[in-house]
């Protein structure tokens, strides 16, 4: 806790500035399963997920969509619960969709419709008035992109654009809590990117919290903050990506001429890890250790560092852990 002097305060006393308040959770899972006939689709998931940004990851199966349409109230607990901003999804349905936006994996439009019809309709029913659906419509399209193709009709778009349509509609009364569903799916490198900037833009605004599911790691560790990871309708990872980052092991994989054991010896001896290949070595440094120490091992061995490769556990290094669980 820390202790400032305020202003005014007589002389040799103390206010103390209390703790900040934590951070409320957006998400409460507790003990949340689902059943599909005689099929567990989720089984017991328990967590508070409270990140801007928020991954949701997991193989075919694992019961992603299953928990994004519990969520928004399409499928039915068969026992625990969740909230959303501490609204109970069995009791407030209506109340969660109105703080929620949500972009679907599968295209669900009206072909013969122009997009901002589309994004105005889909604003009434978020709970917006005509007129202010309509303004929102146009803002929100001009913000994706679309603004000089608004008022063609959906039927004529690309893929990439029917994804910033997605986007536009989801985004359109400016929820709460924005739900991403494979929000790249299918893009070019380019249009990709073109999403990706604005999922960020997005979240540092920090007027809306992000839950986004997909199959590309390399997005949600672009994007997100924290990431859920379900296997087999259970809950695999859940971790701060940031604090992974810090805590991860650092590799080096090293390709040596002239190396025996004595200089394997002397690296372990540092604390570090050895697997030894040929002539290949690869250490996992520990806490302390640089680069330059090794270096410094083999100039005293005389040993030859012919290629160094250096490099941190990645997301993808995470999920193959978790699916090792």
């Amino acid at each position: 806790m820390s202790t400032t002097a305020q202003p005014g305060a007589e002389e040799g006393v103390i206010k103390r500035t209390p703790p900040a308040a934590p951070v409320a959770p957006i998400i409460q899972l507790q003990g949340l399963s689902v059943r599909f006939g005689k099929l567990d689709i989720l089984r017991s998931l328990t967590a508070e997920l409270r990140g801007r940004s928020i991954g949701l990851l997991g193989p075919n199966g694992a019961g992603k969509s299953t928990l994004i349409n519990t969520l928004l109230g399409f499928c039915q607990p068969s026992a625990g619960g969740a909230c959303v901003f501490g609204r109970d999804i069995r009791t407030d349905t209506r109340g969660i969709r109105g703080m929620v936006g949500y972009m679907p994996e599968n295209d669900a439009f009206i072909s013969k419709m122009s997009a901002v019809s589309f994004v105005q309709m889909m604003g009434e029913l978020s709970g917006l008035p005509p007129s202010v659906a309509l303004e929102r419509a146009h803002e929100a399209l001009f913000y994706v992109g679309l603004a000089e193709a608004r008022y063609r009709q959906l039927g004529t778009y690309s893929l990439g654009m029917r994804q910033l349509a997605k986007l536009a509609q989801a985004i359109v009364h400016g929820p709460k809590l924005l739900i991403l569903d494979e929000p790249t799916n299918g893009l070019d490198p380019s249009a990709r990117q073109r999403m990706i900037r604005m999922i960020r833009e997005i979240r540092d605004t920090g007027e809306m919290r992000i839950l986004m599911s997909s199959h590309l790691l390399r997005d949600v560790e672009d994007t997100c903050e924290e990431v859920l990871i379900l296997k087999k309708g259970r809950i695999a990872h859940y971790s701060d990506l940031n604090e992974e980052r810090r805590a991860n092991r650092r590799f080096l994989e090293l390709e040596t001429y002239g190396a025996n054991g004595d200089f394997t010896e002397a690296i372990e001896r540092l604390g570090c890890e050895c697997a030894v290949t040929a002539n290949r070595i690869k250490v996992v440094l520990a806490e302390g250790i640089e680069t330059r120490d090794v270096f410094r091992l083999a100039a005293e061995r005389q040993v030859r560092i012919r290629r160094l490769n250096f490099r941190r556990d990645t997301l993808e290094d995470i999920f193959l852990k978790a699916m090792d669980v």
